[in-house]
């Protein structure tokens, strides 16, 4: 009883209960309107049809048409009035100017390289890749970078905290989830002493990925430490698409020349404290470096488009790095929502490594549930003869999302793709691996809502020492898996409604 009443109080259920009476009240006065008064029924109609007009010629994926197209046809005229209040993908206007000036300050800094040069001598196809990531996203490619591969949630931490104890200038930290307990308690210790010592912290948390774990007015405890402390992506309880865009994002940055990135965010089943779905499988890197900048500019950017305090960037982005005798390219990378970002980077990053694959790709995702492009990509890898492995999770940590992720198994299996499921619990590992030369680690899953609505980043690798490590690791965790067999793959009838419906509809979700 009192986990419901404390359900019931929670910010959560008042912000969607706040939301779902304002649909209603919304909806309670166009029908009114629409039933009773001829000329308002007369343009209702007609703006219907423009609707559908609108939609059949949008510059936009089949997956994103095909759940509004049903709506419309299923629900004349209603359909269009929620289309018109929740269809956009894209991010506030508001939001969309402060991320311009933002972003324009940041221009200067962010040039290409040399390093492009040598690349494309090298070889054809990292070129090709890296230079997408520039002339996308602003990205610039970096050798002088070290890479280390964290295959557990545990190793990252161990050693996320070794580097902040070492902090001497600033640190910069950008999460979505964050819960008190073994995970983020001692780095919490180490934030609160470094900034008694004078060294500039700086953390930001998604507002709607924390709703759950931390008190609404946690940033205040983390300002009042002396930690300078924004809220990224407010949930407030009104009916808007912009709840959508969340910021998903997992990056470190000390004194500008240690950088993290991954899957691992700062709650205890990261580092398996505490165990909600089995074993949680995770990864993450370590990036040393020039590189670095990259990490950087994602995180001042959007700091500076969240907080009314925005950071000078000329005294991070003027730094020096000493040379390093390092292998291979990095290229630290971000993505997100329409118009701020105007490519899907993530999926198109993932695109590119799918089709330049020759002899191996090896993928890790805890969802499978991404649009035909991808996964026409994959099938197409496999019948050219390249060895794809997918790895999923075995144990789900959301059901209904899970079933969607399998009834995707059997097209795959039939053109040759092998799929594992982890059999010791959830894998949360976001990896591609390719011909022992490509690699990305980052934040970004294999489903709409990661490659169309969320901020994502991750970090693009070419021939560094970490994907030999990579792979090993994917190697090791199919030992640990069990291959899905096309007599497996079948589903029953009931599971296949669900997430065959699920599916048409998730990307409006």
């Amino acid at each position: 009883m009192g986990r419901i009443f404390q359900f019931v109080c929670s910010r959560f259920f008042v912000g969607v209960f706040c939301i779902l009476l304002e649909f209603a009240q919304l909806l309670a006065v166009f029908i009114l309107l629409y039933e009773f008064f001829l000329p308002v029924t007369i343009l209702a109609w007609i703006f219907h049809f423009g609707i559908l007009l609108y939609l059949i010629n949008r510059d936009e994926i089949p997956e994103f048409k095909m759940p509004w197209l049903i709506i419309l046809f299923l629900l004349p005229v209603l359909g269009s009035f929620i289309f018109m209040l929740l269809s956009s993908n894209n991010t506030s206007h508001k939001e969309y100017a402060r991320f311009e000036m933002a972003a324009k300050g940041m221009e200067q800094y962010q040039q290409q390289t040399a390093k492009i040069d040598s690349l494309r001598e090298q070889d054809a196809d990292a070129w090709l890749q890296a230079n997408y990531l520039y002339g996308s996203g602003g990205m610039p490619c970096y050798g002088n970078s070290k890479t280390t591969y964290y295959p557990v949630g545990e190793d990252f931490h161990g050693a996320l905290l070794e580097e902040l104890r070492k902090a001497e200038h600033f640190i910069f930290m950008e999460y979505f989830i964050v819960q008190e307990g073994q995970m983020w308690n001692p780095i919490h210790e180490i934030l609160k002493e470094k900034a008694a010592q004078g060294v500039s912290v700086y953390f930001m948390y998604d507002d709607f990925g924390c709703i759950s774990t931390l008190p609404w007015h946690y940033h205040k405890v983390l300002c009042n430490e002396g930690i300078h402390c924004v809220i990224a992506n407010r949930f407030s309880p009104v009916l808007s698409h912009i709840h959508n865009n969340r910021d998903h994002r997992k990056i470190t940055v000390i004194d500008g020349c240690v950088g993290f990135t991954g899957g691992v965010n700062l709650a205890d089943e990261y580092i398996n404290a505490v165990m909600k779905h089995g074993h949680w499988k995770d990864t993450a890197v370590k990036i040393e470096g020039e590189a670095v900048r990259n990490l950087m500019s994602l995180f001042l950017v959007n700091w500076n488009t969240q907080s009314k305090e925005p950071i000078d960037y000329t005294k991070y982005m003027k730094m020096q790095w000493s040379p390093a005798d390092c292998k291979g390219v990095v290229i630290p990378f971000g993505s997100g929502p329409a118009p701020i970002y105007t490519d899907t980077i993530g999926k198109n990053v993932y695109l590119n490594m799918i089709n330049a694959s020759k002899c191996y790709l090896y993928i890790t995702t805890p969802y499978l549930i991404c649009d035909r492009e991808i996964l026409s990509a994959l099938r197409i890898a496999s019948k050219k003869g390249v060895d794809v492995r997918i790895i999923t999770p075995h144990i789900p940590d959301k059901k209904t999302v899970f079933l969607m992720t399998r009834s995707n198994y059997k097209e795959l299996l039939e053109d040759g793709v092998k799929i594992y499921e982890y059999s010791p619990g959830f894998i949360h590992a976001k990896n591609y691996i390719c011909d022992d030369k490509f690699a990305v680690c980052g934040t970004i899953n294999m489903d709409y809502r990661s490659l169309v609505h969320h901020f994502e980043c991750g970090a693009w690798m070419y021939d560094t020492d970490c994907i030999a490590e990579m792979k090993s690791d994917f190697l090791d965790t199919l030992v640990q898996s069990g291959e899905i067999r096309k007599d497996r793959a079948v589903m029953r009838s009931w599971q296949k409604l669900v997430a065959e419906i699920m599916k048409v509809f998730s990307p409006l979700f």
